[in-house]
């Protein structure tokens, strides 16, 4: 997320449906090869039955550290409150692309509203690599504020242990906003 910036305007987005036929076939291939961190697969697989967007990529948010140093680590970090005083993070985030619709307007509501858990913690946007790829790429992602355009940071053992509640939170409203959308309390 080099290149994070403020949320940006829908405009017109005719290659929508391609882009998202696309997008479908490839996030498929890439849980069937296991690409995908699996606390995730469950909720990109029900953000695919949401027709008015598409998952363009995702992370679980992994923290690395002496006694875990396995860059796709997702174990918790209390199990090693003893002697860490370091530990690089890996940003937790997912982009999406939103058809500029009525329910995709209330997507993008829903999403941006996530920031409240935590505004230190939780930025909404468009980064312009998505955005290039695809308009109407929007992203959450999980980190410090200071360190808002980082993909990967070095934070003292307290502050981990902030962000790694956070981004439990976070995911657990993913959740729920993929399930409200996904179960048709949003008519397309």
């Amino acid at each position: 997320m080099e290149t994070f910036s403020r949320a940006r305007d829908f405009i017109r987005h005719p290659a929508f449906e391609k882009e998202r036929e696309r997008s479908l076939v490839s996030l498929d291939a890439e849980i069937r090869n296991g690409m995908i961190d699996p606390p995730l697969v469950s909720l990109l697989k029900g953000f695919s039955d949401i027709p008015y967007c598409f998952t363009i990529q995702c992370c679980y948010g992994h923290f690395i550290h002496e006694q875990q140093p396995d860059e796709h680590n997702l174990l918790p970090l209390a199990g090693y409150a003893c002697g860490i005083r370091r530990v690089q993070y890996r940003i937790a985030y997912l982009a999406l692309c939103i058809r500029e619709t009525g329910p995709g307007r209330e997507l993008y509501r829903d999403l941006e509203q996530i920031t409240r858990i935590d505004p230190s913690y939780i930025q909404f946007g468009s980064p312009d690599w998505f955005w290039k790829r695809h308009v109407n790429s929007y992203a959450l992602q999980v980190e410090p504020e200071r360190f808002s355009t980082k993909d990967s940071v070095e934070l003292s053992f307290a502050e981990a242990l902030h962000v790694e509640e956070i981004r439990d939170i976070f995911f657990g409203e993913l959740f729920r906003i993929r399930d409200d959308h996904a179960q048709g309390t949003m008519a397309v």
